[in-house]
């Protein structure tokens, strides 16, 4: 399961932010995570529950933001959501697309005390 590996390395930076700014207790972990980026939720948030009691943890919370992926149309430019893993546009059938959106994977904040 690499989300619990990921998790710790989330968890390993939001310790250090901390410390930097002279915190002593992280309450809130807020990361991005998009549905196309090879990561579970479902399995990021159970990662996250191994390490509070690892590490206890037990205040501090995590929070999903989920980002659904976008995609826009090579031939037509229209944006569209795809609903397979091949890109077809459902306005003109083209088979490409640049990804807008649903790779992210990124921590974008912390609320520490």
């Amino acid at each position: 399961m690499h989300e619990l590996a990921l998790m710790e390395e989330v968890c390993y930076l939001a310790r250090a932010a901390a410390e930097r700014d002279g915190a002593t207790r992280i309450s809130r972990i807020w990361l991005r995570l998009g549905d196309c980026c090879g990561v579970d939720a479902d399995a990021l948030r159970l990662a996250f529950a191994v390490i509070q009691e690892q590490q206890g943890w037990h205040q501090t919370r995590l929070e999903l933001e989920l980002v659904p992926t976008q995609c826009r149309c090579l031939r037509c430019r229209r944006p569209y959501r795809p609903v397979d893993l091949i890109p077809v546009c459902p306005h003109c059938g083209g088979l490409s697309g640049e990804r807008l959106s649903g790779q992210e994977l990124e921590l974008v904040g912390l609320e520490v005390a």
